[in-house]
């Protein structure tokens, strides 16, 4: 009994609380639903009057010009160029090597030197082989002697035996004698030449006109024939190649101009930055097949390398020009836009108001690209500011220097180099 009086004690007055709250509803019911009503009134008439001032503001927006700038597409020859990256190669390299064994006297070269083909490079010690000359003449002296006296022998024979006071079987042998000792005189005489050869050998000449490395061996040392190191290298700078490598893909059009034989393809070899240009040349030779881990072919570019800008082992990137594009539509790659819709352009129409002009390119050279399609010369074309535009909008030019000077008659230039920014496609 004490439990339920306590707990009906105390929910009592919770209920009672209720009720009241309850109570206030039912009696002020309406209040409440007026006081609704009004603030949802007060919140949709603040939300359209936001929505107004923005739609006014956009308005304004639209109406008034956008600065851009744009540049005018021309017509003009383009060459079309293919690029690899190559490989400077000289057209001869020798390993000035010697050709008879012997004492290093000296060297005629300084590491690094221009030589011209025949110059003097080095000397090997020439006394053996002065030894050995002088040797193979008295061998001569002797046997000629020998001959001499035979054939006088001979003689005296054949006279004998026409009075038939000799043999005939005596006159052969002495026949065959003088026949023996003519055979060893014509190799005494070989032995007078190979040690002739062996003393020109001896002073070593380049077989090239080049450019000497650095020695590798030094005066007093013994050098061998079969010396792998050799004494130094010898290059040939003028004129000199370059193997470059070109994707299989670009293989057909290279081959029609290759074949054609109507003209010779013209090579440039720029730094490895691409920016500066180092020697112009000619394509000398295209390999005899793709190379299928890479899927390339190589080629073979020669050039007069007069300043020796090109050295050896040297990367450098490779252009070759392979077409001309007569009269083609040239406008700047900074007017290309991507979206959705394609590739397009925004074209500055007379009454500066752009319109959107879908573009069928063709190839590109630095800051210029051939429009095949979609694009005349004369037309202005915007670069900077596109993406702020679309169909229709009033646009203002200006120049690139000063934002807040408009261009005159409708004609800009843009420096090159100016960073595009991206886009907003027309959906």
């Amino acid at each position: 009994m004490n439990q339920t009086s306590e707990f009906e004690t105390h929910t009592g007055p919770r209920l009672t609380r209720i009720q009241r709250f309850f109570h206030f509803i039912r009696r002020h019911w309406v209040i409440l639903i007026v006081t609704g009503v009004i603030i949802i009134v007060g919140i949709i008439f603040i939300t359209q009057y936001i929505m107004k001032l923005g739609a006014g503001k956009n308005s304004l927006d639209n109406q008034r010009p956008q600065p851009v700038t744009a540049v005018m597409a021309t017509k003009a020859d383009f060459d079309v160029y293919l690029k690899g990256l190559g490989t400077v190669i000289p057209t001869n390299t020798v390993t000035v090597k010697s050709q008879v064994s012997g004492q290093l006297m000296s060297v005629h070269f300084k590491e690094g030197q221009h030589v011209n083909q025949g110059d003097l490079i080095a000397e090997i010690d020439p006394r053996p082989f002065q030894v050995q000359l002088m040797q193979a003449e008295g061998q001569l002296a002797r046997d000629e002697a020998f001959l001499k006296n035979a054939e006088a022998d001979l003689a005296l024979y054949k006279q004998l035996l026409a009075e038939d006071s000799i043999a005939t079987q005596q006159v052969t042998t002495q026949e065959s004698l003088v026949k023996q000792y003519r055979g060893v005189i014509e190799t005494d005489k070989g032995q007078i030449a190979n040690a002739k050869l062996q003393l020109t050998y001896a002073r070593i000449i380049a077989p090239i006109t080049g450019r000497v490395g650095l020695k590798q061996v030094d005066p007093g040392n013994m050098v061998q024939v079969n010396d792998l190191s050799g004494i130094v290298v010898l290059t040939q700078l003028q004129p000199i190649t370059v193997v470059f490598s070109l994707p299989q893909d670009n293989l057909t059009i290279l081959m029609k101009r290759w074949n054609s034989g109507a003209a010779i393809l013209s090579v440039q070899a720029y730094d490895q930055e691409g920016k500066v240009l180092l020697a112009s040349g000619k394509l000398l030779a295209v390999d005899n097949q793709i190379d299928t881990t890479t899927g390339t072919i190589k080629l073979k570019a020669i050039f007069d390398n007069k300043d020796n800008k090109l050295f050896p082992n040297q990367f450098v990137n490779v252009r070759l020009k392979v077409d001309t594009l007569r009269d083609a539509t040239v406008m700047s790659t900074a007017g290309v836009q991507r979206g959705s819709i394609g590739t397009f352009a925004y074209v500055v129409k007379d009454d500066k108001s752009v319109t959107v002009r879908m573009l069928k390119l063709g190839p590109a050279e630095g800051d210029n690209v051939v429009a095949l399609e979609g694009l005349a010369p004369g037309e202005l074309v915007v670069t900077v500011g596109g993406d702020k535009l679309r169909e229709g909008i009033k646009v203002e030019l200006i120049t690139p220097g000063n934002k807040g000077a408009a261009v005159n008659d409708g004609k800009t230039n843009t420096g090159t180099g100016q960073k595009k920014r991206p886009s907003s496609a027309p959906k």
